[in-house]
């Protein structure tokens, strides 16, 4: 199931939102002081292409936070804001359902990326 809820996004946007979130790390590399949030934009890029059976832990440090805020301040709020309108529109059909879930786990990650490591979850 994992498979195809991928395949599905990748071709109901995934694909362009993983494009965007490439092109938007690899400016904010082009400076040295943006190399931190461009490899934060990779991360958001790499779960924007196939979410479904990705787990997402946080660990906050001293480091992560200010990067934190200085993401939500600069654009942060913006995207998160985004993947929860688009959770929630999803939510309107029971097919979109499981998309919604998706929206929602981007979102959280597109509001406070530092800190966040994404796994594959283990199915048993």
């Amino acid at each position: 199931m994992r498979l195809l809820g991928n395949l599905l996004w990748a071709l109901c946007g995934g694909l362009i939102s993983w494009l965007s979130w490439v092109l938007a790390g690899l400016l904010l590399c082009i400076t040295i002081i943006g190399i931190p949030w461009g490899k934060q934009c990779f991360k958001l890029a790499r779960l924007s292409l196939n979410p479904f059976g990705k787990k997402i832990t946080r660990e906050d440090t001293t480091g992560t936070t200010l990067g934190n805020v200085i993401w939500i301040v600069l654009f942060g709020w913006e995207m998160a804001l985004t993947n929860l309108s688009l959770g929630l529109l999803m939510f309107i059909t029971i097919i979109g359902i499981p998309f919604g879930k998706q929206f929602f786990k981007l979102a959280e990650v597109s509001l406070l990326p530092f800190g966040v490591t994404v796994e594959q979850e283990h199915v048993l």
